[in-house]
């Protein structure tokens, strides 16, 4: 079951420099480069490998990113699709398709080469973008009425490589939680449970395959609000896995117009 409410203003994206970069995707990657050096790395990267494809980091986002990301929750609030899947899962969620046009800043954001580069290193990938029919490529996931959750599950690959998670905090005035287990898939090591309430500007990064994770329900006058990237390794997809990906979107997130919109032309530039 959804209600949708999805704007139909398109704004207007940043002028394009001769170089084919806009001046926000530049100072990006400038800034992200800055925070992205002052990290350690290397300590980072086999953290991540020991734990099984997943890293969590508390402050990784500049702050002033942090507040541009809480403004675009203000922006994006109209156009949110609630659903509810008896069982396992009740919120709202706002497709890549909606952001472009209403919070350019994260698909600035979530094109950074420098970001990109820098999760190439902790992986040891070749990531690349999610085609532009993806909604969830990115895509801001609200959790605002008491209950709502997500129940266990994977963020499975429909692709024909690995699909990556980057989860962003943004706003958390809740007492939800990610738990999570690590290692479900790797032979000869138990399961590792954990649990994180990860703050405004944290980090969360894992292979989507790999890590059972769950949203613990919302209580009462609390409200939660996250961003996604999604980065694979081969954006190839076959046709039946291209069609259960796209039944699922459409029932559990984004509503059929916004996954079946760019195939019958109704859409801006991404």
């Amino acid at each position: 079951m959804s209600d949708t409410a999805t704007p139909e203003n398109t704004l207007t994206r940043p002028a394009q420099t001769a170089t084919g970069a806009s001046p926000s995707t530049r100072d990006i990657d400038a800034t992200m480069n800055t925070r992205l050096a002052a990290l350690h790395t290397p300590k980072l990267r086999d953290e991540y490998g020991q734990q099984g494809s997943f890293l969590y980091i508390e402050d990784f986002l500049p702050r002033d990113y942090t507040e541009r990301l809480i403004a675009a929750v203000h922006d994006v609030m109209p156009a949110v699709n609630r659903n509810y899947l008896p069982g396992h899962k009740a919120g709202g969620s706002v497709s890549r398709h909606t952001l472009d046009k209403l919070a350019p800043f994260i698909a600035d954001l979530y094109r950074s080469e420098a970001l990109i580069k820098w999760l190439e290193t902790i992986t040891g990938d070749k990531l690349q973008l999610s085609p532009e029919d993806d909604p969830h490529a990115y895509a801001l996931y609200f959790y605002t009425r008491p209950g709502d959750h997500i129940g266990w599950h994977y963020d499975t690959s429909y692709y024909e490589g690995r699909r990556y998670t980057l989860l962003l905090g943004v706003i958390d005035d809740s007492s939800c939680r990610l738990d999570y287990e690590l290692h479900t898939k790797t032979p000869g090591i138990p399961d590792q449970p954990g649990s994180v309430q990860y703050p405004p500007g944290a980090f969360v990064f894992f292979d989507g395959d790999k890590l059972r994770h769950r949203i613990t329900p919302l209580g009462e006058n609390e409200m939660r609000v996250s961003l996604t990237f999604e980065y694979v390794t081969n954006p190839s997809m076959r046709p039946f896995q291209r069609f259960i990906s796209n039944m699922k979107d459409s029932i559990a997130y984004f509503g059929f117009r916004q996954v079946f919109r760019r195939k019958s032309g109704k859409t801006g530039q991404a």
